[in-house]
């Protein structure tokens, strides 16, 4: 149980940070651009590659990694763990598998929300 406790508590405070983040990047911008997703989605792929090696190198305790990565990373952009996960494995030499992610997720992804969108005006 303490382990959801982390996560639930790290995705509260990372859906919250995003919500704010994006809503005053998107107020700032004057656009239809949906700056404030982008700045979220990339800024949340800077943290996950920036904390990665770190909590790796310091060792820190599983619990708070979950927090992180799972709760906050996860509340913040799921698109920071696409990014990690990718690049992990690209780092391991598995270029197969890195562009198949990396594909699979951006071509599948367009179509499962057009699909959806489309059963949804049936």
């Amino acid at each position: 149980m303490n382990k959801l406790l982390w996560i639930a508590v790290g995705g509260l405070v990372g859906t919250l940070c995003r919500y704010f983040f994006s809503t005053w990047v998107d107020e700032r911008s004057h656009s239809s651009f949906p700056y404030g997703t982008l700045a979220v989605n990339l800024t949340g792929c800077f943290f996950a590659g920036l904390l990665f090696p770190l909590f790796e190198r310091i060792a820190v305790p599983a619990d708070l990694r979950l927090a992180v990565y799972t709760g906050f990373l996860g509340g913040f952009t799921t698109f920071s763990a696409y990014g990690l996960q990718t690049i992990v494995l690209s780092s391991g030499g598995m270029f197969s598998l890195a562009a198949i992610n990396v594909v699979v997720s951006n071509i599948g992804g367009l179509f499962m929300v057009w699909l959806g969108s489309s059963l949804a005006r049936l």
